[in-house]
Protein backbone atom coordinates (compact mmCIF):
# COMPACT_ATOMS: atom_id res chain seq x y z
CA UNK A 1 0.00 0.00 0.00
CA UNK A 2 1.53 3.22 -0.82
CA UNK A 3 2.18 5.81 1.81
CA UNK A 4 0.70 8.89 0.28
CA UNK A 5 -2.30 9.85 -1.35
CA UNK A 6 -2.76 9.46 -4.63
CA UNK A 7 -1.89 12.44 -6.26
CA UNK A 8 -3.61 12.37 -9.29
CA UNK A 9 -5.78 9.24 -11.02
CA UNK A 10 -7.64 8.88 -13.92
CA UNK A 11 -11.23 9.31 -14.16
CA UNK A 12 -10.99 5.49 -15.28
CA UNK A 13 -8.87 4.11 -12.71
CA UNK A 14 -11.61 5.92 -9.68
CA UNK A 15 -14.25 3.94 -11.74
CA UNK A 16 -11.97 0.71 -11.43
CA UNK A 17 -11.67 1.68 -7.61
CA UNK A 18 -15.14 1.79 -7.21
CA UNK A 19 -15.96 -1.03 -8.47
CA UNK A 20 -13.97 -2.96 -6.94
CA UNK A 21 -14.62 -1.42 -3.34
CA UNK A 22 -18.07 -2.57 -4.33
CA UNK A 23 -16.75 -6.00 -4.99
CA UNK A 24 -14.93 -6.03 -1.73
CA UNK A 25 -18.22 -5.09 0.20
CA UNK A 26 -20.26 -8.00 -1.51
CA UNK A 27 -17.07 -10.74 -0.81
CA UNK A 28 -16.60 -9.53 2.67
CA UNK A 29 -20.42 -8.12 3.97
CA UNK A 30 -18.73 -5.24 5.26
CA UNK A 31 -15.49 -4.15 5.93
CA UNK A 32 -13.70 -0.42 7.00
CA UNK A 33 -12.15 2.17 5.19
CA UNK A 34 -8.52 0.29 6.65
CA UNK A 35 -9.29 -2.71 5.37
CA UNK A 36 -10.92 -1.66 1.75
CA UNK A 37 -7.84 0.44 1.60
CA UNK A 38 -5.51 -2.24 2.33
CA UNK A 39 -7.53 -4.50 -0.48
CA UNK A 40 -6.77 -1.72 -2.87
CA UNK A 41 -3.50 -0.97 -2.12
CA UNK A 42 -4.42 2.51 -1.87
CA UNK A 43 -4.08 5.26 0.58
CA UNK A 44 -6.96 4.99 3.37
CA UNK A 45 -7.72 8.69 2.24
CA UNK A 46 -7.85 7.54 -0.76
CA UNK A 47 -10.19 4.36 -0.05
CA UNK A 48 -12.50 6.90 2.22
CA UNK A 49 -13.04 9.51 -0.51
CA UNK A 50 -14.35 6.62 -2.82
CA UNK A 51 -16.55 5.06 0.07
CA UNK A 52 -17.74 8.44 0.54
CA UNK A 53 -18.96 8.88 -2.71
CA UNK A 54 -20.54 5.19 -3.28
CA UNK A 55 -22.33 6.24 -0.25
CA UNK A 56 -23.81 9.55 -1.54
CA UNK A 57 -25.52 7.33 -4.54
CA UNK A 58 -26.67 4.67 -2.36
CA UNK A 59 -24.53 1.92 -3.67
CA UNK A 60 -22.74 1.74 0.00
CA UNK A 61 -23.78 2.26 3.60
CA UNK A 62 -22.36 2.17 7.16
CA UNK A 63 -23.41 -0.28 9.08
CA UNK A 64 -24.75 1.60 12.15
CA UNK A 65 -22.18 3.87 13.95
CA UNK A 66 -19.31 0.90 13.97
CA UNK A 67 -17.10 2.63 10.98
CA UNK A 68 -18.02 -0.50 8.79
CA UNK A 69 -19.61 -0.37 5.44
CA UNK A 70 -22.23 -2.62 3.47
CA UNK A 71 -23.22 -3.00 -0.02
CA UNK A 72 -26.29 0.29 -0.41
CA UNK A 73 -29.69 -1.00 -1.41
CA UNK A 74 -28.98 0.49 -4.99
CA UNK A 75 -27.16 -2.07 -5.60
CA UNK A 76 -30.51 -4.00 -5.09
CA UNK A 77 -32.27 -1.94 -7.31
CA UNK A 78 -29.16 -2.23 -10.27
CA UNK A 79 -29.40 -6.00 -9.73
CA UNK A 80 -33.16 -6.31 -10.04
CA UNK A 81 -32.62 -4.18 -13.43
CA UNK A 82 -30.60 -6.19 -14.67
CA UNK A 83 -32.67 -9.76 -13.73
CA UNK A 84 -35.69 -8.15 -14.95
CA UNK A 85 -34.31 -7.93 -18.62
CA UNK A 86 -33.09 -11.81 -18.54
CA UNK A 87 -35.88 -13.28 -20.53
CA UNK A 88 -35.02 -16.96 -19.04
CA UNK A 89 -36.09 -15.27 -15.51
CA UNK A 90 -39.01 -13.08 -16.92
CA UNK A 91 -40.40 -16.18 -18.87
CA UNK A 92 -39.59 -19.28 -16.30
CA UNK A 93 -41.08 -16.62 -13.31
CA UNK A 94 -44.67 -18.84 -13.49
CA UNK A 95 -42.93 -22.05 -13.35
CA UNK A 96 -40.92 -21.28 -10.38
CA UNK A 97 -43.80 -19.91 -8.45
CA UNK A 98 -45.86 -22.91 -8.93
CA UNK A 99 -43.16 -25.19 -8.21
CA UNK A 100 -42.16 -23.74 -5.02
CA UNK A 101 -46.24 -23.91 -4.42
CA UNK A 102 -46.31 -27.40 -4.91
CA UNK A 103 -43.10 -28.73 -3.05
CA UNK A 104 -43.01 -25.87 -0.29
CA UNK A 105 -39.57 -25.35 -0.95
CA UNK A 106 -36.71 -22.75 -2.41
CA UNK A 107 -36.96 -22.09 -6.30
CA UNK A 108 -33.56 -21.13 -7.86
CA UNK A 109 -32.87 -20.18 -11.61
CA UNK A 110 -29.01 -20.32 -12.10
CA UNK A 111 -27.03 -19.21 -15.55
CA UNK A 112 -23.58 -20.86 -16.30
CA UNK A 113 -21.27 -17.72 -15.11
CA UNK A 114 -17.27 -19.15 -16.24
CA UNK A 115 -16.48 -21.45 -13.77
CA UNK A 116 -19.80 -21.26 -11.27
CA UNK A 117 -23.32 -21.12 -11.75
CA UNK A 118 -24.66 -17.64 -10.83
CA UNK A 119 -28.40 -17.60 -9.57
CA UNK A 120 -30.67 -14.95 -10.81
CA UNK A 121 -34.08 -15.79 -9.45
CA UNK A 122 -35.21 -17.27 -6.74
CA UNK A 123 -38.95 -17.91 -5.28
CA UNK A 124 -39.23 -19.42 -1.32
CA UNK A 125 -42.07 -21.90 -0.91
CA UNK A 126 -44.39 -22.46 2.30
CA UNK A 127 -41.79 -24.65 3.99
CA UNK A 128 -39.19 -22.68 3.58
CA UNK A 129 -37.94 -21.26 6.79
CA UNK A 130 -34.24 -20.30 5.29
CA UNK A 131 -33.70 -16.96 5.24
CA UNK A 132 -30.76 -17.33 2.70
CA UNK A 133 -30.83 -15.44 -0.51
CA UNK A 134 -29.08 -17.07 -3.50
CA UNK A 135 -29.74 -14.23 -5.73
CA UNK A 136 -26.64 -13.27 -7.44
CA UNK A 137 -24.14 -15.58 -5.99
CA UNK A 138 -22.12 -17.79 -7.98
CA UNK A 139 -21.70 -21.55 -6.97
CA UNK A 140 -19.55 -24.04 -7.63
CA UNK A 141 -20.58 -26.12 -10.59
CA UNK A 142 -19.02 -29.29 -9.30
CA UNK A 143 -20.76 -29.21 -6.04
CA UNK A 144 -24.35 -28.03 -7.10
CA UNK A 145 -27.36 -29.76 -8.57
CA UNK A 146 -27.98 -26.35 -11.19
CA UNK A 147 -23.83 -26.42 -11.83
CA UNK A 148 -23.73 -30.04 -12.93
CA UNK A 149 -26.93 -29.77 -14.78
CA UNK A 150 -25.17 -27.05 -16.63
CA UNK A 151 -21.91 -28.61 -17.16
CA UNK A 152 -23.89 -32.37 -18.42
CA UNK A 153 -26.03 -30.03 -21.30
CA UNK A 154 -23.01 -27.50 -22.27
CA UNK A 155 -19.67 -28.54 -23.65
CA UNK A 156 -18.33 -24.97 -22.93
CA UNK A 157 -19.41 -25.00 -19.00
CA UNK A 158 -18.14 -28.72 -18.74
CA UNK A 159 -14.82 -27.45 -19.85
CA UNK A 160 -14.48 -24.73 -17.66
CA UNK A 161 -16.22 -26.53 -14.42
CA UNK A 162 -13.65 -29.43 -14.77
CA UNK A 163 -10.38 -27.43 -15.86
CA UNK A 164 -8.94 -27.05 -12.75
CA UNK A 165 -8.29 -28.53 -9.49
CA UNK A 166 -12.55 -29.82 -8.05
CA UNK A 167 -12.38 -28.40 -4.42
CA UNK A 168 -13.74 -30.30 -1.45
CA UNK A 169 -16.67 -28.56 0.63
CA UNK A 170 -17.71 -31.32 2.37
CA UNK A 171 -17.02 -35.24 3.01
CA UNK A 172 -20.08 -35.74 0.11
CA UNK A 173 -18.30 -33.58 -2.72
CA UNK A 174 -17.09 -35.22 -5.59
CA UNK A 175 -13.55 -34.15 -6.29
CA UNK A 176 -12.32 -36.92 -8.57
CA UNK A 177 -12.63 -35.81 -12.07
CA UNK A 178 -13.43 -39.05 -13.33
CA UNK A 179 -16.37 -39.50 -10.79
CA UNK A 180 -17.52 -35.97 -11.83
CA UNK A 181 -17.69 -37.16 -15.76
CA UNK A 182 -19.35 -40.00 -15.27
CA UNK A 183 -22.33 -38.34 -12.76
CA UNK A 184 -22.41 -35.79 -15.66
CA UNK A 185 -23.16 -38.45 -18.37
CA UNK A 186 -25.29 -39.96 -16.36
CA UNK A 187 -27.32 -36.62 -15.87
CA UNK A 188 -27.28 -35.73 -19.70
CA UNK A 189 -29.23 -39.11 -20.06
CA UNK A 190 -31.39 -38.71 -16.77
CA UNK A 191 -32.33 -35.43 -17.52
CA UNK A 192 -31.53 -33.96 -13.92
CA UNK A 193 -29.31 -33.51 -11.18
CA UNK A 194 -29.81 -34.50 -7.48
CA UNK A 195 -26.99 -33.19 -5.08
CA UNK A 196 -26.79 -34.06 -1.06
CA UNK A 197 -24.76 -32.44 0.74
CA UNK A 198 -22.00 -31.69 -1.18
CA UNK A 199 -21.88 -27.60 -0.84
CA UNK A 200 -23.05 -27.18 2.81
CA UNK A 201 -23.73 -30.22 5.33
CA UNK A 202 -27.41 -30.23 5.85
CA UNK A 203 -28.73 -29.00 2.08
CA UNK A 204 -29.97 -31.32 -0.87
CA UNK A 205 -31.43 -30.00 -3.97
CA UNK A 206 -32.25 -30.80 -7.66
CA UNK A 207 -32.16 -29.33 -10.42
CA UNK A 208 -33.42 -29.76 -14.77
CA UNK A 209 -32.43 -27.55 -17.65
CA UNK A 210 -34.25 -25.05 -18.93
CA UNK A 211 -33.87 -24.67 -22.57
CA UNK A 212 -34.43 -21.71 -25.28
CA UNK A 213 -35.85 -21.86 -28.83
CA UNK A 214 -33.01 -23.80 -30.08
CA UNK A 215 -32.90 -26.42 -28.03
CA UNK A 216 -29.78 -25.21 -26.04
CA UNK A 217 -29.76 -25.12 -22.45
CA UNK A 218 -30.08 -21.65 -20.93
CA UNK A 219 -30.13 -22.48 -17.38
CA UNK A 220 -31.04 -24.68 -14.93
CA UNK A 221 -34.40 -24.61 -12.30
CA UNK A 222 -33.11 -26.06 -9.14
CA UNK A 223 -35.47 -26.86 -5.91
CA UNK A 224 -33.09 -26.85 -2.58
CA UNK A 225 -33.93 -27.03 1.08
CA UNK A 226 -32.50 -28.84 4.28
CA UNK A 227 -31.77 -32.30 4.01
CA UNK A 228 -34.21 -33.43 7.24
CA UNK A 229 -37.28 -32.51 4.67
CA UNK A 230 -35.69 -32.94 1.42
CA UNK A 231 -34.17 -36.55 2.36
CA UNK A 232 -33.11 -38.68 -0.53
CA UNK A 233 -36.74 -40.35 -1.01
CA UNK A 234 -38.37 -37.01 -1.04
CA UNK A 235 -35.50 -35.79 -3.97
CA UNK A 236 -36.92 -38.97 -5.95
CA UNK A 237 -40.63 -37.89 -5.64
CA UNK A 238 -40.26 -34.52 -6.70
CA UNK A 239 -38.07 -34.88 -9.14
CA UNK A 240 -40.85 -35.86 -11.79
CA UNK A 241 -42.02 -32.08 -10.32
CA UNK A 242 -38.68 -30.21 -11.12
CA UNK A 243 -38.33 -31.49 -14.50
CA UNK A 244 -42.23 -30.88 -15.68
CA UNK A 245 -41.47 -27.25 -14.11
CA UNK A 246 -38.28 -27.16 -16.29
CA UNK A 247 -40.23 -27.83 -19.44
CA UNK A 248 -43.08 -25.48 -18.42
CA UNK A 249 -40.16 -22.54 -18.29
CA UNK A 250 -38.42 -23.63 -21.89
CA UNK A 251 -41.65 -24.04 -23.37
CA UNK A 252 -42.28 -20.16 -22.41
CA UNK A 253 -38.83 -19.59 -23.66
CA UNK A 254 -39.95 -21.05 -27.08
CA UNK A 255 -38.44 -24.70 -26.73
CA UNK A 256 -40.86 -27.44 -28.17
CA UNK A 257 -40.25 -31.46 -27.27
Amino acid sequence: MTGTPDARTSPVQSVDRAVTVLEVLAELGEGGVTEIAQRLEVHKSTAFRLVTALEARGLVEQVGDRGKYRLGMAVVRLAGAVTDQLDVTRRSRAACEELAATTGETVNIALADGDAALNVDQVRGASSVVTHNWIGERTPLHATSSGKVLMAFCAPVRAAGTAGRLRRYTDATTTRRRDLEEQLDKIAVDGFATTTEELEVGLNAVAAPVRGADGEVLAALSVSGPSYRLTADRLCEITPAVVAAADRASAALGWRA
